[in-house]
């Protein structure tokens, strides 16, 4: 149930040409957004809720959804976790002022930009070709998972 994105009443096909990082600031004002909030059974760390929203039925298979949800949420575990490298680069980085900073990323910036390379590849694969658009958490602060539904409008 492979649905083509049709990108001709966008206006000016803003979308033409672009790169998958480019789209989520180009995206129209008026797309239907659905937002899958954190789930905070387990404590504070970054995990989402698996639970299917009702406005993507039709649109994407559950199993597939909740794929993508278990993945982001094993990455956001591992960039949260705790072993030696990390203790070892908190004190470096301490020893020299957090200067050290300035030269590498650290492991969870390093992991969050593995995430955003994740996001992208799925969106191409295959959120986009449904007429989804997943949007990067750390770009809503890690709140919230933002799905667009492109070739709907929300009536505004």
């Amino acid at each position: 149930m492979t649905q083509n994105l049709d990108l001709t009443g966008i206006p000016g096909n803003v979308y033409q040409g672009q790169k998958m990082d480019d789209m989520t600031r180009i995206l129209p004002s008026n797309c239907s957004k659905v937002f899958i909030q954190r789930d905070f059974s387990d404590g504070t760390a970054v995990k989402f809720q698996t639970k299917f929203p009702a406005e993507l039925d039709g649109k994407i298979e559950a199993k597939m959804f909740e794929s993508t949800i278990n993945t982001l949420n094993s990455m956001f575990c591992e960039a949260e976790s705790l072993n030696s490298r990390n203790y070892c680069e908190s004190c470096f980085a301490c020893l020299t002022a957090y200067l050290s900073y300035l030269c590498f990323d650290t492991h969870y910036e390093k992991v969050l930009k593995k995430i955003g390379k994740y996001i992208a590849e799925q969106n191409q694969t295959v959120y986009v070709p449904r007429g989804l658009m997943l949007v990067d958490p750390v770009e809503r602060g890690l709140r919230t998972l933002e799905i667009c539904i492109l070739n709907e409008s929300n009536g505004r």
